[in-house]
């Protein structure tokens, strides 16, 4: 793979722009509550707004440096993944799991976790930080790792959400990567055959004799589901092109008895959600032939569609547009959960009997470390799949707000599931903290923010601070 020199802001300007965010921490007026100055997320959960001056954090967003030799790099916290891939493919080289969305930065996935098609090998992003600098509630910016220096916080700082602090740069792990993904598309009629083949792979790291780099899979319906596999290639010949007329999640579909094959580019695989949001572009007519000819390419994206998302959320145009149809409003059920492996099958088959929504994510993971996290306690050696789904149901006017989400919280709960906090969440404080570290998140809050000028978890989670 030949090498460019890629964009890299370098230490004098990190160090620069660390200066001006302490400086913006120390102009807040004390008591004031401390959030980012910005105007984007990727979070489907509201937040309180305020005219309160943020934090600047506007000279980290990008890469410090890459050291292709030692396959790691120096990333601000505000840097994109979408940037820090183009940072590190020049080198045959990426992040080892690299987040669905382009615009989802690295400081955003390590402290709000993150999942991807090589998390069934790599688990989850913030497992292949080596080392990160935080800027902590009090104001002062620390350095955290394993064993030595604040390793309370490099545990508890994933899905903490910015409620003790902000990472500022973080040391990752790179994985060599070929020029493209070859892809196979298996199709199963059976729930429970499926969840099988997945364990098969988990163990073996191969399906039917070849290997396999990357896992996940859709469910379209009970007797429809498929696993997409990935191989890592330097093969030539031509790659298939989904960020145009074609959407990828409709390429996986077949009647076939045997799987049909694919190839990308391993940009063009790594972003091959992002240009439908998944499959959620359809809510904005994207994916009508007609209307995708003429939407320009380059708006066949996700930030995109997060604009149009603003836009509903601030005219409420879907539920203005419902009520002149003569129906309720309808609540949206934006969700992602991990699943043991053993309890999915189960998991799906009452979803779908129960939520109706479809196609539906599937992304096997298992922790690469060997101890718990503690805000977010996964069980090493555990296998599980995160299901993600993500659409509105109607609003029921008699069960109350959220009556959806809730009932999906406590099943995922019966199941011995956890859900990602990204979006909304209804538990009550009690059942809340018994699933995200409330044994040790005080004495973090206490250590880290001992002013409590961050909001902590649960009022940021649950109750939109």
């Amino acid at each position: 793979m030949t090498v460019s020199a890629p964009a890299t802001t370098g230490t004098a300007a990190h160090d620069a722009g660390v200066q001006r965010l302490v400086a913006s921490h120390r102009a807040i007026p004390e008591g004031a509550p401390v959030r980012l100055a910005k105007r984007t997320s990727n979070l489907f959960r509201a937040r309180t707004t305020t005219d309160a001056p943020g934090l600047d954090t506007s000279g980290l967003t990008g890469v410090v440096s890459v050291d292709p030799d030692a396959r790691t790099a120096d990333v601000q916290g505000m840097c994109t993944y979408e940037d820090l891939v183009d940072a590190t493919l020049p080198h045959g080289l990426t992040p080892l799991v690299v987040p669905q969305l382009r615009t989802i930065t690295l400081g955003g996935a390590v402290t709000g976790l993150g999942i991807e098609s090589a998390s069934w090998r790599n688990g989850l992003p913030h497992e292949s930080v080596l080392e990160m600098d935080v800027l902590t509630g009090a104001g002062e910016v620390v350095t955290a790792d394993a064993t030595t220096r604040n390793p309370d916080l490099f545990r508890g700082f994933p899905n903490s959400y910015g409620t003790l602090g902000y990472a500022t740069r973080l040391r990752i792990e790179l994985e060599p990567v070929g020029r493209t993904v070859s892809l196979r598309h298996v199709r199963f009629h059976d729930l429970d055959a499926l969840l099988a083949a997945v364990g098969r792979v988990m163990t073996a790291g191969e399906h039917d004799g070849e290997p396999v780099d990357y896992l996940d899979g859709v469910v379209f319906s009970a007797d429809e589901s498929y696993l997409v596999l990935g191989r890592r290639s330097d093969e030539p010949g031509p790659t298939s092109d989904y960020a145009g007329q074609q959407v990828f999640y409709r390429s996986i579909q077949h009647d076939r008895p045997r799987p049909t094959r694919d190839t990308l580019s391993t940009l063009d695989y790594l972003w091959r959600w992002d240009t439908d949001w998944f499959w959620c572009s359809r809510a904005f007519g994207a994916q009508n032939p007609l209307v995708r000819r003429m939407w320009p390419r380059r708006w066949l994206r996700s930030s995109v569609y997060w604009k149009l998302v603003a836009l509903d959320r601030r005219f409420d145009v879907a539920d203005r547009l419902e009520a002149r149809k003569g129906r309720p409003p309808r609540e949206r059920v934006v969700q992602d959960v991990e699943i043991p492996l053993e309890r999915t099958a189960e998991f799906l088959r009452w979803f779908l009997r129960e939520v109706p929504i479809e196609p539906i994510w599937l992304c096997p993971l298992q922790l690469r470390d060997d101890r718990p996290w503690t805000l977010y306690p996964l069980a090493p050696g555990e296998r599980y799949v995160n299901v993600g789904f993500w659409s509105t149901v109607p609003v029921d006017p008699g069960a109350g707000p959220g009556a959806t989400n809730r009932r999906i919280e406590d099943a995922v709960s019966d199941l011995g599931g956890h859900k990602s906090l990204y979006s909304e969440a209804f538990y009550d404080e009690e059942t809340f903290w018994r699933h995200y570290g409330g044994a040790d998140y005080p004495a973090l809050k206490e250590r880290y923010d001992p002013g409590h000028r961050l909001p902590d978890l649960y009022a940021k989670a649950v109750r939109g601070a």
